[in-house]
């Protein structure tokens, strides 16, 4: 899907690639508000460092920064492009980009071994860039290796969130598939996913929404259909996670690719 207005370039907009579980921006630095997404976010200044603002009133300056589910936080940047890749934090990929940082903590690793290349193949990246390129990326942010996957169960119910109709399953009707109690299977998801079953839902939900778009007739029909009360609810939960209103990256003309 493409709304970008005739006088922009691909390269003055931003674009959005997304798979099951996992979401790569890259485009033109956004100021971000205070937040806390339901997955992690790498981020990565493509030309020039950021600083990532935590609750606690701590900085951190970086080219790259692996942001946990649920930490508050602010990003500063200070350069013209970023790239924030959203992954499932029960997936293999997020495991093995948290592997690839070198210092920091579990709410925020520093320093990605891949940070340098991350930044420059960014760079080529724009709204006319093919998916084959973004999965490129991806792979080099954290390879979807399968040796570190977590405990089948979840896997399972981790993808079956992600399809068409997953985002309106309740949580005792997935334990029961899983031959778990229900709080059995609300413990066992926080401890794999690093997030709640409410909040990984919200994920679902928004990355339903986008993969509708492009059939949809605009943005308060594909909200209404992938499980949120109305466009307002749409609009508040995603500046809750993101930082910033939908409206702000649309009117910019982004360029969304479900891959």
């Amino acid at each position: 899907m493409s709304s970008a207005p005739l006088s922009k370039t691909c390269r003055d907009r931003p674009a959005l690639w997304l798979w099951p579980g996992q979401a790569l921006y890259v485009g033109p630095s956004l100021e971000l508000d205070v937040h806390a997404g339901t997955v992690s976010c790498l981020a990565v200044g493509v030309d020039a460092e950021f600083t990532v603002h935590l609750e606690d009133g701590t900085r951190h300056t970086a080219r790259t920064a692996l942001v946990a589910a649920r930490v508050r936080h602010r990003i500063t940047t200070h350069g013209e492009r970023m790239a924030f890749c959203y992954l499932d934090p029960a997936s293999a990929r997020e495991r093995a980009c948290r592997l690839m940082t070198a210092g920091g903590s579990p709410e925020l690793a520093l320093a990605h071994r891949h940070g340098h290349r991350l930044a420059r193949l960014a760079a080529t990246m724009d709204g006319g860039t093919p998916a084959a390129t973004a999965r490129r990326w991806l792979d080099l942010a954290g390879p979807d290796d399968r040796a570190h996957a977590p405990d089948p169960r979840i896997r399972k119910v981790t993808r079956r969130m992600t399809e068409d109709a997953g985002q309106r399953l309740p949580a005792a009707e997935l334990a029961a598939e899983a031959g778990l109690s229900v709080s059995a299977f609300l413990r066992l998801f926080r401890e794999q996913t690093g997030t709640t079953f409410r909040r990984y839902r919200l994920w679902a939900r928004m990355l339903r929404v986008a993969a509708l778009l492009d059939t949809r007739p605009d943005l308060s029909t594909a909200a209404v259909e992938a499980g949120f009360a109305g466009p307002s609810h749409f609009s508040s939960s995603f500046h809750a996670m993101f930082g910033f209103r939908p409206s702000r990256l649309l009117s910019q003309g982004v360029t969304i690719t479900a891959a």
